[in-house]
């Protein structure tokens, strides 16, 4: 190799680098904890005038490195400050001499000694003056860009660089104070040529500006993404979009996996899917605590949970339902039938549609229990939702996701919990859904139970359509009138009457007292009850359509019997007609019966309740006055309303019952049904009213054992009512033997129950002449058969009857 002057050996200590490189005319920071180097460098400082040769290893790992491990061209550095450290550690300050090249190895214990050889690098040539200068302006160039990209380059070593001329100055400023790796300074440094050196220094250069740009572009991209103190994420985005550049895999964290995964696998419509991934994607550009990515994973959370497209597989074993529902419940014949002709359709065509079933009755007979065992008999999931008191349209519907705290509605969430696509889902007291300001809830539930219409049931957190069409919505309400007329329309009504004396009877026998004696720790031998003494509670303690009071008056007895056992009293206990006053008090209701006796002005009505039917007495009394009319009993304006129009007709019939044509002057009409605590309204007590006035003025005696019910026209026509099979319950419960109803509610007869029909004559009556005929003892005694009848006040195609003929 060509040298500028001849070749000097010398001998010093050696000491091996790890990740540094020197170069001549710079100074350099290190600390040294290798016994061997330690002693290299106290044996320089004593013996070799402070020179030590520092020479770069090849392999960092290595502790304790041979000759061959060690790069051959070296520095030659004075040693210019030495400071121990804690722990036996130098720190050692020193400056580059010349370039030097090993020789032979003297000695490597305790330290490495060995002889150096000078070598200078190669003076640039006349003739490559220029293509030196145009290099060294390329590399200024280049390390200006560089520094623009890179604002971390001290001030002076700029100076330095761009005020420095000699290529080999230039190059080593540039390379000895730039943050490269050992690697390319060692090559660097070995390199003795000026432009090959200027010709490695543009190429580094190059390849670290373009670098530099790249990391200029991912760090501009990624804070666009994100705040500037959130350092946690700007990292994991750094090394994302890295990646990208790369064209390596995204990586995604377990969480992003888990939610694509699950995303791919429910099969979802492509609205849904393209909605759900678009969510996803959000959720992957957010910091993972932030309020919003909350908010998105909750969302993903409750979508993902939803049984997109998981069902039930469907039981319809007609027989098997048969066995459940007469095991579950006693009686309700006419419903169970109803009930299995659903059961029988589906497992003809398991894809119908648009069945919803609405149980309307009395509390307590019975009605969710029948939903719970339809689920059971068609084998699926049961689900209730209990509307009463719901005012929120969003209860049903959900809220809106922008909002805090928002949560799907109502149906949603059962179908979540029910897990499958085709559940039974109970609408328990659908009568009792209200509205305010927040909206309507029963307007909501439209929707829900048009079959036409939950194919795409659209809730407000979730925003996507959901298939409801597969579920088989059963409501139950306690009034069928409370239910608004477009929901009403959408379902089929099934109704359930009042138990009768039996059905309570064997309710409470075969499944109320086995079930409270149970649930009590008791047994058939510690604690019984006779048959007589459980008529006697449905009888003389409870007065209920269902049988709620009859299972708590039976709990009561239970816990009364165990009371006695544990205390030692008795170690068993009977429950018989005679004791039962004893554990229960005295008989709370005394059994109504009709009078032994007709009465003048007392009728029989029968009312309907939401807890069955009642008989209702009116009473009136005719007293000398000036022709006032009062009522009084609680009646609401619909009542009093019958009653005047009852008086008017009375009026235009006063001439055919001796009745004086003044009355309505002359005497006070005083009408009043008992009870006065209990509100009551409705047009149905009219010819019960009716019937009573004409008793007081005529001084008729009524029959004791007649009911009556129906509304009455100016005209004397009966028109139909409501309520009739509880109507009817209730004056079986009272003893009547015949029961007056209107013409047009003969066909409802069909569903009156075979025990009430058996015990009680029903004669339909179309005007209040057949009323009166039937109800009245020997009216046909006081009527003026010599005067004609008014035709004013009946139609011109309807013929009054010659003499009424009311008796007969």
């Amino acid at each position: 190799m060509n040298m500028n002057h001849e070749s000097e050996l010398q001998i010093c200590p050696m000491l091996a680098l790890r990740g540094l490189v020197l170069y001549p005319n710079m100074i350099l920071h290190f600390e040294v904890a290798r016994e061997k180097s330690i002693k290299a460098l106290e044996t320089a400082m004593k013996s070799y005038n402070q020179q030590i040769f520092l020479v770069a290893q090849k392999d960092l790992r290595d502790d304790d490195p041979d000759a061959n491990q060690l790069f051959k061209v070296g520095v030659v550095a004075r040693i210019t400050q030495i400071l121990r450290m804690p722990g036996n550690h130098l720190r050692v300050l020193v400056e580059g001499l010349y370039r030097a090249k090993m020789g032979d190895v003297l000695a490597s214990n305790p330290f490495w000694l060995t002889e150096v050889e000078r070598f200078d690098v190669r003076q640039p040539r006349a003739k490559d003056a220029e293509l030196i200068e145009a290099w060294v302006r390329t590399v200024k160039e280049q390390f200006e860009e560089y520094c623009m990209l890179s604002p971390k380059i001290p001030q002076e070593i700029i100076t330095q660089v761009i005020t420095e001329h000699d290529p080999h100055a230039l190059i080593e400023r540039i390379v000895g104070n730039l943050p490269f790796d050992a690697d390319t300074k060692q090559a660097m440094l070995e390199q003795s040529d000026p432009v090959k050196r200027l010709e490695m220094a543009a190429e580094l250069f190059e390849q670290e500006n373009s670098i530099l740009v790249l990391e200029n572009e991912i760090y501009d991209k990624v804070k666009e993404q994100i705040d500037k103190g959130q350092r946690e994420y700007f990292l994991r985005e750094q090394m994302r979009v890295i990646s990208q550049e790369l064209g390596e895999e995204d990586g995604e964290d377990a969480e992003f996996n888990e939610y694509y995964n699950k995303i791919e696998k429910l099969g979802l419509s492509e609205e849904a899917h393209d909605k759900l991934a678009k969510e996803l994607d959000r959720l992957s550009k957010m910091p993972s605590s932030s309020p919003e990515a909350n908010v998105i994973r909750n969302y993903l959370d409750t979508c993902l949970e939803l049984p997109w497209n998981t069902y039930s597989k469907q039981k319809p074993d007609i027989l098997k339902a048969q066995k459940i529902l007469d095991r579950d419940h006693y009686g309700l014949q006419k419903v169970k039938e109803r009930i299995l002709e659903v059961i029988a359709v589906r497992r003809l065509n398991p894809d119908i549609r648009g069945q919803i079933l609405c149980l309307v009755g009395p509390p307590g007979v019975g009605k969710t229990s029948i939903a719970k065992s339809v689920a059971k008999s068609l084998g699926r999931k049961y689900v209730r939702i209990s509307l009463g008191g719901i005012k929120d349209e969003s209860e049903i519907r959900g809220h809106r996701k922008t909002y805090i705290g928002a949560m799907p509605g109502r149906i949603i969430n059962a179908m979540k919990l029910a897990g499958t696509k085709n559940p039974v889902i109970l609408l328990d007291e659908i009568d009792k859904v209200g509205n305010d300001f927040r909206g309507d809830p029963a307007s909501a539930l439209l929707e829900v139970l048009d079959s036409e219409q939950n194919v795409a049931f659209r809730d407000h957190y979730i925003e996507l359509p959901f298939d409801l069409s597969d579920v088989l919505f059963i409501t139950t309400a306690n009034d069928a009138s409370t239910i608004p007329g477009p929901l009403y329309d959408r379902m089929d009504v099934i109704d359930l009457s009042s138990y009768t004396r039996e059905e309570k009877f064997q309710i409470a026998k075969r499944h109320l007292w086995r079930k409270q004696t149970a649930k009590h720790g008791l047994s058939a031998k510690t604690v019984r009850i006779s048959n007589d003494a459980l008529y006697m509670l449905a009888d003389s303690y409870t007065r209920e359509a269902g049988v709620r009071s009859l299972e708590r008056t039976i709990a009561k007895l239970c816990r009364m019997a165990a009371k006695r056992i544990v205390s030692g009293e008795d170690q068993k206990v009977s429950f018989t007609p005679k004791n039962l006053p004893d554990f229960l008090g005295p008989i709370k209701y005394k059994t109504e019966t009709a009078g032994l006796t007709d009465e003048v002005g007392v009728v029989t009505g029968l009312a309907w309740t939401s807890v069955g039917g009642e008989t209702m007495p009116v009473e009136v009394a005719v007293l000398e006055g000036s022709g006032k009319l009062q009522l009084t009993g609680n009646l609401g304006d619909v009542m009093k309303e019958s009653a005047q129009a009852a008086v008017s007709y009375i009026r235009s019939r006063s001439h055919l019952f001796k009745i004086d044509k003044e009355f309505y002057k002359n005497k006070d009409i005083h009408i009043h049904v008992p009870e006065g605590a209990v509100p009551k309204d409705g047009p149905s007590a009219g010819i019960t009213i009716c019937t009573a006035i004409v008793s007081a003025l005529t001084e008729i005696p009524v029959r004791h054992d007649v009911a009556m019910t129906g509304e009455v026209t100016l005209r004397g026509r009966v028109l139909p009512i409501g309520g009739l099979k509880e109507k009817t319950m209730a004056a079986y419960r009272y003893g009547i033997k015949t029961v007056l109803i209107p013409m047009d509610n003969e066909p409802d007869l069909a569903e009156v129950d075979q025990v009430v029909k058996d015990k009680i004559e029903f004669i339909p009556v179309d005007t209040m002449d057949k009323v009166l005929g039937t109800a009245l003892r020997n009216i046909h005694k006081n009527i003026d058969e010599s005067k004609p009848v008014l035709p004013v006040l009946l139609p011109e195609t309807e013929k009054e009857p010659a003499a009424l003929r009311i008796g007969n």
